[in-house]
């Protein structure tokens, strides 16, 4: 019988495939744009850049917290928090930054059950 996947091995597959989605989401012949600065670029080439930190599990894979964001925007000028929350408006804003402030520990279950939700969007945007 095989071994259950560790947490730390979830978590990493789901960054991986979320990652994979957001950037390919708003992808137009596999061409993207960073919401900051609007580079544009293959999407492998690009990073999904976080509104609110990574850190905080609540908002780490909700897709209104996402964007494409260039390595520059996305790394070197800290994600441009500004200029982002400025593309999502007001309202949205203030609502993931709420959300942030909760404590959520995901089950390995439901971690499992978003990494096979976005695998199934990813191929559904393949077939577009």
């Amino acid at each position: 019988m095989a071994r259950k996947p560790s947490r730390k091995t979830l978590i990493n597959k789901l960054d991986r495939i979320f990652s994979e989605f957001i950037r390919r989401r708003k992808a137009k012949n596999e061409i993207a744009e960073c919401v900051t600065c609007g580079k544009k670029d293959h999407w492998k080439n690009l990073q999904a850049g976080h509104f609110m930190s990574r850190k905080h599990y609540s908002t780490r894979w909700d897709e209104r917290n996402v964007e494409v964001q260039c390595v520059s925007c996305n790394v070197y000028r800290y994600g441009e928090q500004f200029k982002f929350s400025k593309y999502l408006g007001e309202d949205l804003s203030n609502e993931l930054l709420a959300l942030s402030r909760e404590t959520v520990k995901f089950k390995d279950w439901e971690i499992q059950e978003m990494i096979e939700m976005f695998t199934e969007k990813i191929e559904r945007l393949e077939k577009k």
